[in-house]
């Protein structure tokens, strides 16, 4: 007897393998390489930023990605300031100052 299985059950695996790929921290990561911020920089400050903000406020974040490009870490902590949330201005701008200089890895 063959059994019959729905047909969406057998994507589930490569669904999930899919969901993991996008954490939380690559999404943070490459909203910041595409916020003008170079690769090693937005990696570093991935990783902190999503070990010290919310999803909520990573969100937030994350609609900054959908507007203009920034041309340096000073225009981009310009328009995360504009969310009005100390927080993420205090998260965002400490994690630049560590992984520009090269303090934080």
């Amino acid at each position: 007897m063959r059994m019959i299985l729905p047909p969406g059950i057998l994507m589930m695996p490569a669904l999930l393998v899919l969901a993991a790929c996008s954490s939380p921290e690559s999404m943070t990561r490459d909203g910041l390489v595409s916020a003008g911020i170079s690769k090693p920089v937005a990696a570093c400050m991935a990783s902190r930023m999503v070990a010290r903000l919310s999803i909520l406020q990573l969100r937030r974040l994350a609609g900054l990605g959908k507007a203009q490009q920034s041309h340096d870490l000073d225009q981009l902590l310009h328009r995360v300031r504009s969310l009005r949330d100390p927080e993420i201005v205090g998260v965002t701008a400490s994690a630049a100052a560590l992984c520009a200089t090269g303090l934080a890895h």
